[in-house]
């Protein structure tokens, strides 16, 4: 008899398999409560939260699993490879400069909300937010900045800096996956609702109309019944880029550390530089953009950008399972405070994007880049459309260049926040 929680890979795959099935399969319903449903619910927000669900329910367990990291190392940067085939590097520069003003904001969102959320809090429970020596909270907190302005790398190189209790690690990895994949959650539901949310903000949006439907008529252009040797063709340029792109990232993170030591150093901004899953990514973004100036770019005529969004949806599924809604009781007081925090990132995100009329797209793209990286920052410009994916990797590659320094910034605030 298999005891709960399901901890078997083979198994838990089948059920996040089963669970992407039931909501492509619901969401093709022309009639019915599912038609109505999926109006107010985007399906890539189903085929994060019923992973969720499973874990949260005790069901399987990403504890002991693979699977997010096989569906990030191998299937995010084939999926980046085959989604930047048709990639139009004019059309992409032509989006302008509210990309970067709109991420930069998320940037100065985290870097100011940490003191902000610890202003607040102290007011009705000092003790949320006190501790003393290496077991203050605001030290802790150091690593959530780092984490959600950059990415893994710059959170370890906080928790290096700031001396935190590592036996008290786990709570600030806990608010920040916990907060982090709420507001994911949030903004994959505001997506579903874009184009209103665009009317409201008054954003201009013809430069990425302008780019998906060149890219659209392009497709439909070079659209053709898919054979046999596509799929492998395909599947060869897809996993041989990625092969090639984890041997690049390894050494040349290797290089940059023994050679670097402003890189080797944890202590300093520019450490985040040395992550091999950073260069990993920008290599496989590379292939794919090289891949474009070549004939190889009529493979999006075969659907390549159809099974890099299939890899795209696994990987929402592996993220998905490690959101854990039962964990929201745990630590009530320290979960209100990574609530706040993203609460005034996610409004000064707003209120600039209405200022300069930035389109939800530049709004959504830019909070993930800092709150969720390389990782979920492609899945979101996706889901817009695959000819913006790339902006999502750009923006992403921008936090981890950024994240330390930031994140060192927004440390020193906390300290005086907690002595305030």
């Amino acid at each position: 008899m298999q005891e709960l929680p399901l901890t078997e890979d083979t198994i838990i795959f089948g059920l996040l398999s089963l669970c992407l099935g039931f909501v492509f399969y619901t969401s093709s319903l022309k009639k019915g409560f599912w038609k109505k449903f999926y109006t107010i619910i985007p399906t890539l927000l189903m085929c994060y939260m019923l992973p969720a669900i499973l874990t949260s329910v005790g069901l399987i367990s990403e504890e002991h699993s693979n699977l997010y990291f096989i569906a990030s190392r191998y299937l995010l940067p084939a999926a980046l490879v085959l989604m930047t085939l048709s990639i139009d590097l004019k059309a992409i520069i032509n989006l302008g400069s509210k990309a970067l003003i709109m991420f930069l904001t998320g940037t100065v969102g985290i870097i100011i909300g940490g003191p902000i959320a610890i202003l607040i809090v102290s007011i009705f429970s000092p003790e949320t937010v006190g501790g003393v020596g290496f077991d203050a909270v605001w030290r802790g907190l150091t690593t959530i900045a780092g984490s959600w302005i950059g990415g893994g790398a710059n959170q370890a190189a906080m928790l290096e800096v700031f001396q935190f209790n590592p036996k008290k690690f786990g709570d600030m990895v806990l608010i920040d996956i916990v907060v982090a994949n709420l507001w994911m959650a949030i903004i994959l539901l505001g997506i579903g609702k874009s184009e209103r949310i665009d009317k409201w903000l008054k954003a201009d949006t013809s430069s990425i109309e302008t780019l998906k439907a060149k890219v659209t008529a392009h497709t439909e252009k070079i659209t053709r019944v898919t054979t046999l040797h596509d799929y492998i063709m395909m599947l060869c340029l897809a996993f041989f880029a990625v092969g090639m792109s984890h041997f690049l990232a390894e050494h040349f993170a290797t290089f940059l550390e023994n050679t670097f030591e402003v890189i080797r150093n944890k202590e300093k901004a520019l450490s985040s530089l040395g992550s091999e899953f950073l260069w990993m990514v920008v290599f496989a973004t590379t292939a794919g953009i090289l891949l474009s100036f070549t004939k190889a770019k009529n493979y999006e005529g075969a659907g390549a950008s159809k099974i890099g969004g299939l890899f795209i949806y696994i990987l929402v599924a592996t993220i998905g399972m490690k959101m854990d809604l039962g964990r929201f009781l745990e630590n009530p007081g320290l979960i209100a405070v990574g609530i706040i925090w993203i609460s005034i990132h996610a409004g000064l995100l707003i209120l600039v994007a209405k200022l300069i009329k930035a389109p939800f797209f530049f709004l959504a793209v830019g909070s993930q880049a800092n709150i969720g990286g390389a990782a979920s920052a492609p899945i979101v410009a996706a889901e817009f459309h695959p000819s913006l994916t790339s902006v999502g990797i750009l923006l992403a590659v921008l936090g981890y260049v950024v994240g330390t320094a930031g994140a060192y910034i927004c440390g020193l605030l906390m300290e005086i926040a907690a002595h305030v």
